[in-house]
C-alpha cells in the first residue's frame, strides 16, 4: 500500500486545474513563517528558487509539493490534505484574486501508515 504525504480534496483539484490553465507551471510551497503561520503557497516555477534545504512531499494533481526540511520534522507524521477556503489568501501566491485559496489540513498516520513510509524511503 502506498501511502501519501500530501493528498487533496475535490474542490483542490478542481482549483489545480483552474490555475494550471493560466499558469501551467507551478509548484506549492508550505511555508513555516512566524509572520504568515503556516500556509501553503502557489508559485510559478521559474518565480521560485528552492533549495538544498527544500524537499518535496510528492505530487498533487500533477503538481509537487515542497517544504523545508525543517517544517517536515514537525509534520513527518501527518498526512497534509490540501483543501480550499472561500476566500482570498496570500497576495504572494497564484490563485490570489480567484476568491478562494488552498489550505492545509491534517491527520495524523496510523501506526501501519508510518511503518509502511519508512519502507518507502
Amino acid at each position: 500500500m502506498e501511502v501519501a504525504k500530501v493528498v487533496l480534496t475535490p474542490e483542490a483539484a478542481k482549483l489545480i486545474q483552474e490555475l494550471k490553465a493560466l499558469h501551467p507551471d507551478f509548484i506549492f510551497y508550505q511555508s513555516c513563517g512566524c509572520c504568515d503561520g503556516s500556509i501553503v503557497y502557489v508559485y510559478d516555477r521559474s518565480d521560485f528558487k528552492l533549495g538544498d534545504n527544500d524537499i518535496c512531499l510528492g505530487c498533487v494533481g500533477g503538481v509537487e509539493f515542497y517544504m523545508h526540511k525543517k517544517q517536515y520534522e514537525y509534520q513527518k507524521h501527518t498526512q497534509l490534505i490540501l483543501s480550499v477556503k472561500p476566500i482570498d489568501g496570500s497576495e504572494f501566491s497564484l490563485e490570489y484574486g480567484m476568491g478562494k485559496s488552498f489550505e492545509l489540513q491534517s491527520r495524523l498516520f496510523s501506526p501501519e501508515e508510518l511503518e509502511e513510509l519508512q519502507r518507502q524511503v
